[in-house]
């Protein structure tokens, strides 16, 4: 069997009382058009002709009542308030949708091979969301004879899952420079020094998503606690959810003092889109995420990804293969393309212990 033949995507329907439904192809226009701010250059990026992209506007513009693009000369194209709204809506589906349909193509993806007989070798990686590690199946694919099988949990049930014997490598995320004793207590659950090893992934910077313009003048984790200002959560056991309530500790910001702590979403894209809808002015997530919804990106903390595995399975051939993608050129090109990311000793070893130390504030142990 290939080694990925399932695929799955959300799809949502707009329809109105007397039964017409919105093209599909409309919220991918104008998600371009917001994109690139042309009309021809949106066309050419959705594949379809000006022509026929313009008469696809006209039409639902027709079928709204109000228009959803102005083109005007020198300026381009924009887009309505109803534009942005419906650009909007359909990247909220994607981002909140689409890591539970990634896990779901893996189950059914997996119980084909079974009926087939698939004999081909897997690895399997039960990881925090995040915008590098999600590009490891692909880069892995193109130079292994395995299958590298990527599912989704928070940092806490993703090492749990390693420890139940679920997954091979976990991915978890662990802050540069913070005091993190209790982060530390969570995850020395399941990591030995004796028995595991860190693989770094990347470092990343996570911090405030704010409206664009910032119109609440957020400067700092304590100017959540305003009471108008609506902030969007990640959920609990996330590792980004960890990391925040570790800033509004460092900060002494009790929880219940942000009004909104507990409305939560479950992936940084999933967060950023809220806060660009204007359903929420405030939120918290990875640097890349704010850059691709248009927002202001107060950094707050930088954090090192890493992958752990039991030390012996870093001789295995599909373990040796994951090191040389995230060794090579091509990773490292990939990740300057996302902001606040940075590969700088991708593909590292590293002891437990000494990762450990280092970020409990004690100095590090040798090796």
């Amino acid at each position: 069997m290939p080694k990925e033949i399932i695929t799955i995507e959300p799809s949502w329907r707009f329809r109105n009382a007397a039964g017409q439904e919105l093209d599909p192809l409309l919220f991918r226009l104008l998600r371009a058009i917001n994109e690139s701010g042309k009309l021809t250059a949106a066309a050419e990026q959705v594949g379809y002709s000006y022509r026929h992209c313009w008469n696809l506007i006209h039409h639902w513009s027709a079928f709204f009542g109000v228009p959803l693009v102005t083109l005007s000369k020198g300026r381009g194209a924009r887009l309505t308030p109803l534009g942005e709204k419906l650009a909007w809506a359909a990247q909220l589906v994607e981002a909140r949708l689409n890591p539970q349909l990634q896990n779901l193509a893996v189950e059914i993806h997996r119980e084909i091979g079974r009926a087939l007989s698939d004999s081909l070798p897997t690895l399997r990686l039960h990881a925090s969301q995040g915008f590098a590690v999600e590009l490891l199946p692909e880069l892995f694919a193109e130079i292994s004879k395995a299958r590298l099988e990527l599912v989704y949990l928070g940092s806490v049930e993703a090492m749990a899952s390693m420890a139940r014997g679920n997954c091979e490598l976990c991915g978890f995320h662990l802050p540069k420079s913070l005091p993190a004793e209790d982060l530390l207590d969570r995850y020395g659950k399941f990591l030995k020094p004796r028995t595991h090893r860190l693989i770094r992934l990347v470092t990343r910077t996570q911090g405030l998503f704010l409206a664009a313009g910032n119109p609440l003048g957020i400067r700092s984790i304590a100017d959540l606690t305003g009471p108008e200002v609506r902030f969007v959560n990640r959920q609990p056991n996330s590792g980004t959810r960890i990391l925040f309530d570790l800033l509004l500790s460092e900060a002494g910001v009790k929880a219940e003092a942000v009004v909104t702590y507990e409305q939560i979403e479950y992936t940084h894209s999933a967060v950023a889109a809220f806060v660009a809808s204007g359903m929420a002015d405030a939120g918290f997530g990875v640097e890349t995420a704010a850059s691709r919804f248009k927002l202001d990106f107060l950094p707050l903390a930088q954090e090192t990804y890493f992958l752990a595995c039991r030390h012996e399975l870093l001789a295995q051939p599909a373990v040796q293969d994951l090191l040389t993608v995230l060794r090579s050129p091509v990773f490292a090109q990939r990740i300057v393309g996302l902001p606040g990311y940075d590969a700088q000793g991708a593909g590292d070893v590293l002891r437990v212990d000494s990762v450990f130390e280092r970020s409990s504030g004690r100095p590090s142990a040798p090796g």
